[in-house]
């Protein structure tokens, strides 16, 4: 078990060792995930679109310009030939004729009248827009949420790893204790075959949880868009213990969380974009109806011909007219729109009724796991300290040869139990204080946010 021991972290240490490490903090992962990730990008490639829509949108309130020219050449050739008046031959000769014609033109036209559609047009444009980036900064903050978890369960997995290396350290000096006492005869070799199983366990657990630091560390890589097979260092030391007296402040900031539920629909950004994705349905509505109305479009031109290049603007042509449409039967298609509009209307309040509901599930139970992931690393910071002072004793009772090795190894395995709860439970504390922060809508990530600055 030592062979094989050895054997694994000599090839973990001689891997890490072909490529030079890349050091990544929180803060770095943070803003390489607000950099890298697809779906970041692909929303605000998005917004090109909504800003593009918005300036076609006020583009329909102006006139609209085209100009025209042609030219043409065309050649005839007659044979010669001969006609008979009245029994009289007349020779006609062969003739060949050339013409050019030249054109030009310029016309506008203009919506007088619309029922306001192009006037809606710009409001729905618009209200995508913003929309649109508002969703993009919700999904900012849910990518950061995303990266801070992961990053937190590396953390937690190396932490874990500590515990298990020294608890490795333990059992190999209790079992050099005794096979020690074993030579003087003051222990059993049953106590050291049962020392050598809680060694080898103690190999194990630390292979299995170099592993999981392996695998936890290659997740948050994937999600953060590197080179899987480079060689990275998780590692900020600002967040490998948590500091209990903030908690009082913390707690404190979230205890009116109640009352605080209507906030959270001020600050969520994906609840403002439902509401203009709302209003949008309801400019389709307005849209869809404006076929009812009538439609006045103004229309100007311009146009000169000529034989004769040069004379191409002695002939002018000028137009103005006012070109009316009144709706008198569609066939029900206009009708037919309206319904489609007022239905996602319909559809898309209720979507934000459920997102209503949602944000406050989500508040409540986040906040219980808040006041839970609070309590737990109060209780397990107590449980750590009781159970070293046991071990401590059961340590030294067995030392001086009144105590049992069972006893021992018990309250060692309650040792590392207390140990690895209050990591976890310190990383789940800090998790739950940012998803809070998050489901309440003031997760601010905005300096590590460098495409927002």
């Amino acid at each position: 078990m030592k062979i094989i021991l050895l054997t694994f972290l000599f090839l973990c240490t001689s891997f890490s060792t072909l490529k030079s490490q890349t050091k990544i903090t929180l803060s770095e992962a943070l803003s390489i995930a607000l950099k890298n990730n697809t779906i970041l990008n692909q929303a605000g490639n998005n917004i090109l679109t909504q800003e593009s829509s918005l300036k076609s949108a006020y583009g329909n309130l102006i006139p609209s310009l085209s100009a025209q020219g042609s030219w043409g050449w065309e050649r005839n050739e007659q044979a010669g030939s001969t006609r008979f008046f009245n029994g009289i031959p007349f020779i006609i000769p062969p003739t060949t004729t050339e013409s050019r014609s030249f054109y030009a033109g310029i016309n506008s036209d203009v919506i007088l009248f619309d029922g306001l559609a192009n006037i809606e047009n710009i409001s729905l444009s618009r209200n995508n827009l913003n929309s649109a980036k508002l969703y993009l900064e919700f999904l900012k903050q849910q990518i950061a949420l995303n990266t801070m978890v992961k990053y937190y369960l590396v953390m937690t997995q190396k932490e874990l790893l500590k515990v298990r290396e020294e608890n490795l350290k333990k059992q190999k000096i209790n079992y050099q204790l005794i096979e020690e006492r074993k030579r003087l005869g003051a222990a059993t070799m049953a106590d050291l075959y049962q020392q050598q199983v809680e060694l080898g366990n103690a190999e194990l657990q630390l292979i299995n949880q170099s592993l999981e630091v392996e695998k936890a560390q290659n997740d948050l890589i994937i999600f953060l868009g590197l080179d899987i097979t480079g060689n990275y260092e998780i590692e900020d030391n600002s967040i490998k213990n948590t500091n209990l007296k903030s908690l009082e402040s913390l707690e404190e900031e979230f205890s009116n969380l109640q009352a605080r539920i209507s906030d959270a629909y001020n600050n969520r950004l994906d609840y403002k974009s439902k509401l203009y994705e709302l209003k949008s349905s309801l400019n389709s509505v307005n849209i869809a109806g404006a076929g009812h109305f009538p439609t006045l479009i103004g229309s100007m031109g311009f146009s000169t011909f000529s034989n004769n290049i040069n004379d191409l603007f002695d002939s002018k042509s000028y137009s103005v007219g006012l070109r009316l449409n009144i709706p008198i039967f569609s066939n029900f298609n206009v009708s037919n729109r309206v319904q489609i509009a007022e239905v996602q209307a319909m559809n898309k309040q209720l979507e934000v009724n459920e997102l209503e509901r949602k944000i406050k599930q989500e508040i409540t139970q986040t906040y219980n796991s808040f006041v839970a992931a609070q309590k737990s690393l109060t209780v397990s910071q107590k449980n750590v300290k009781a159970a070293e002072e046991r071990l401590r004793i059961e340590q030294e009772k067995y030392n001086i040869g009144s105590g049992r090795l069972l006893d021992l190894q018990i309250a060692n395995t309650a040792f590392v139990v207390a140990q690895t709860d209050f990591v976890n439970s310190q990383y789940n504390y800090l998790i739950a204080s940012n998803q809070i922060k998050f489901y309440l809508g003031i997760l601010d990530i905005s300096k590590y946010d460098s495409k927002g600055e």
